[in-house]
């Protein structure tokens, strides 16, 4: 989402709608490869017309489709920042509450104890993501490493 919107800076109003379209079709790919593959589609048929978006298509492949290497069940919840923006609004409301910090470590112990929180949330009552499927994405080495080469 964020990715997209910093994209479509990048050309004028009326060809927003097809950039957008073709730029979606490579999110609808179910495997990483065919992804990846789709990917590299995009950002050939959009170069000559387009070169902003596909230099910045270029330099934000890995980034942008590191989320197809876990398991297809994860990959929608790990596609949203929506989690992540509500932990931040989370952070700021209580920060917000105390208003001065006397130092530095005191901010440090505050948002940490919020996210040990909000880790306990997420493992116990909702269960977020399952446990079990991020262990078993660590524990398969040729995963991890072909993950950490991104």
């Amino acid at each position: 989402m964020h990715f997209q919107r910093n994209l479509l800076t990048r050309v004028g109003k009326t060809n927003k709608p097809v950039i957008s379209a073709v730029v979606k079709t490579v999110f609808a790919e179910k495997d990483r490869d065919q992804a990846h593959a789709r990917w590299r589609e995009v950002v050939d048929s959009v170069r000559e017309r387009f070169r902003d978006v596909a230099e910045l298509m270029d330099e934000a492949e890995h980034d942008v489709l590191a989320y197809m290497a876990f398991d297809e069940s994860l990959r929608s919840k790990l596609h949203s920042t929506n989690p992540l923006e509500r932990v931040n609004k989370e952070i700021k409301r209580r920060t917000n509450v105390v208003g001065i910090f006397p130092n530095r470590e005191a901010v440090i112990r505050l948002v940490g104890a919020l996210m040990l929180e909000q880790n306990d949330e997420w493992a116990v009552s909702r269960r977020y993501m399952p446990v079990e499927k991020l262990t078993a994405m660590c524990h398969d080495e040729s995963e991890t490493a072909m993950i950490a080469a991104q």
